[in-house]
């Protein structure tokens, strides 16, 4: 009988061989880690650990640690490692330059690596180089745009430290995880659960988003077409702010499991921190995948785009990302699998893709905006849309808005009446009942949580923020919070607006209350005497006399106390917030 050559169970690594560094450096483990306890060391970011783990598991395969100058410029400028390899996004480590100094970062320093929730150390990493690096031309580059509306580009400005660090890693051990602990694959793990079950061909399906009944009609006809199994392999890391938290798209994704044919589909979560990246992080994201062992990869419309520009009109065109990846793909070994528009058909009771439906035909669709208006407002979802148990998991992330939290955010001048209006807000609100009503005063603030602030700029900033922080945290579990800081810089306030925004929850309704006082009516009414004493230079750094006040031009109330009594303007907030049905 002629020989039958039998298919690879799963894909072949990027480069060849799958660089998992705690299997490689585990005989070494306890000499690392005695090392490590003596050494320098570098808190991480929740970026940079999502981007250790992923370089220490294989995940990042053929990176065997934070790319050095060399290769950072080589994949910048032409998608390549400075050996010609493909590899779209910089894997970088950003540090400052007083850690540089300090901790004596230079080429063949040894430096540990710890995990900022528990202390862990988690890896040791030999410098090979320290480089400055122009954030305009990576933001040009790699994601198409020098413009902070694209969150990758932000966080670039406004997070990323003034040097990048290069060396190779040693791994001493992957960071721990007290949630879906079953979940969580390695790349060498995954792929021995492949071979285990004799899975040739491996559909892998990228998401950050709830899946619904048209994801897995996709997915399930993307795996019959190529007789091939799912993996549903969501981003666990970090995703686009606003993003619906990874808790409850776990339990989206346990319960639609079950809705596949009995043995297609397994779920494995990904600690990714996606940059968004659109045509490039699509190429990334294949690489990935293959590294997982999975042979197929779909790519969707706008894969990994962020949105709209500061223009408004969108970052990447639609089908960017497949041309990229097509344009790649014999080099990355990985098919592409494009992602088909679907849509349901009434008179079928089925999803079809929408260029196989005959025209004329009755369809129905819900789209992201109208779903998560449904949600807001109790609103049915039908069942040829989504599951119920699917439906069931999302209603209880999104409760109705009259339960939602709320923060209103006055500023003003001292001796504006903001503290007096926040009083009066939070004797309505009590007495309108519902919800837990919490004051933060500026005055209480500084006392309780800022004691240790000075009236700097920077300290005014970091008060600001600590101010958004409770705020979050208060109203994600459905409070309504009053917060009254004097806020002067427009830079701080926007910053809390965005800390709020994006960790809050159901609960990240913001409203600025611009109390727009004037000076002249603040200072005639001050009984202590505090304006006066400014004006005599005995309080330096006062608002509105030797330091600036920067009035918002984004409030989206404007109150006068001196044009209004405190009644009439309690009552405008209070109409503010059930125009957008909070109460």
């Amino acid at each position: 009988m002629p020989h039958t050559q039998i298919e690879p169970i799963n894909n072949a690594p990027h480069g060849g061989v799958l660089k998992d560094l705690v299997v490689r450096d585990e005989p070494m483990r306890e000499k690392l880690l005695l090392e490590a306890e003596r050494l320098q060391e570098i808190i991480l970011t929740d970026r940079q650990i999502c981007d250790l783990e992923l370089i220490l598991n294989g995940g990042f395969s053929p990176l065997e640690g934070f790319m050095n100058q060399a290769d950072y410029t080589s994949v910048v400028e032409t998608m390549r490692l400075a050996d010609g390899t493909l590899f779209p996004i910089p894997i970088t480590l950003d540090v400052s330059a007083g850690d540089v100094k300090t901790l004596g970062i230079a080429p063949n320093a040894r430096i540990a690596l710890r995990d900022p929730r528990d202390d862990t150390l988690l890896a040791v990493l030999t410098v090979q180089d320290v480089y400055t690096y122009n954030k305009k031309n990576e933001a040009v580059k790699v994601f198409g745009a020098d413009d902070i509306a694209h969150p990758a580009v932000k966080y670039l400005y406004d997070r990323c430290k003034e040097y990048y660090v290069g060396g190779k890693l040693q791994a001493i051990k992957l960071p721990t995880y007290f949630d879906y602990v079953a979940l969580r694959y390695t790349p060498t793990e995954l792929r021995a659960h492949f071979n285990k079950l004799a899975w040739r061909k491996v559909v892998a399906f990228q998401t950050r988003n709830p899946m619904h009944r048209a994801h897995r009609e996709l997915t399930v006809r993307a795996a019959r077409l190529r007789q091939a199994n799912v993996l549903i392999h969501p981003v666990v890391g970090m995703t686009k702010p606003g993003d619906v938290d990874h808790y409850t798209r776990v339990r989206v994704y346990q319960s639609i499991l079950p809705r596949y044919p009995n043995g297609m589909a397994h779920l494995a979560l990904l600690p990714l921190a996606m940059r968004m990246a659109g045509p490039r992080e699509a190429v990334w994201h294949a690489i990935i995948r293959k590294n997982f062992g999975a042979t197929h990869f779909i790519v969707g419309r706008d894969h990994a785009g962020p949105g709209k520009n500061s223009q408004g009109k969108d970052f990447y065109g639609p089908y960017d990302a497949q041309e990229l990846v097509t344009k790649f793909q014999e080099e990355l070994h990985i098919e592409m699998v494009p992602f088909q528009q679907m849509t349901y058909v009434p008179s079928l009771d089925e999803y079809q893709p929408v260029d196989e439906v005959v025209p004329g035909t009755q369809t129905l669709d819900i789209s992201g905006t109208e779903l998560r208006k449904r949600l807001r407002t109790s609103a049915p979802i039908p069942d040829w849309f989504s599951y119920d148990p699917v439906v069931k998991v999302l209603r209880k992330s999104y409760p109705p808005r009259d339960k939602q939290g709320f923060v209103l955010f006055l500023t003003g001048l001292y001796n504006s009446g903001k503290d007096t209006i926040a009083r009066a807000l939070q004797t309505v609100l009590n007495q309108q009942g519902g919800r837990s009503v919490s004051l933060l005063l500026g005055e209480t603030v500084r006392s309780e949580l800022s004691s240790d602030l000075g009236f700097s700029r920077d300290d005014r900033h970091t008060n600001i923020q600590r101010i958004a922080f409770v705020s979050a945290e208060l109203t994600r579990a459905g409070a309504a919070v009053i917060a009254a800081p004097i806020a002067p810089y427009a830079d701080s306030r926007k910053a809390a607006k965005e800390t709020i925004m994006s960790t809050g929850g159901s609960g990240a309704n913001f409203f600025l209350i611009y109390v727009a006082t004037p000076l002249e009516h603040c200072e005639k009414h001050d009984k202590r005497g505090n304006y006066a004493k400014a004006r005599r230079g005995e309080i330096k750094g006062f608002t509105g006399i030797d330091d600036p006040y920067e009035a918002p031009t984004d409030a989206d109330l404007v109150v006068d106390i001196s044009k209004q009594t405190v009644p009439e303007i309690v009552h405008n907030i209070v109409l503010l917030l059930e125009s957008s049905n909070l109460i």
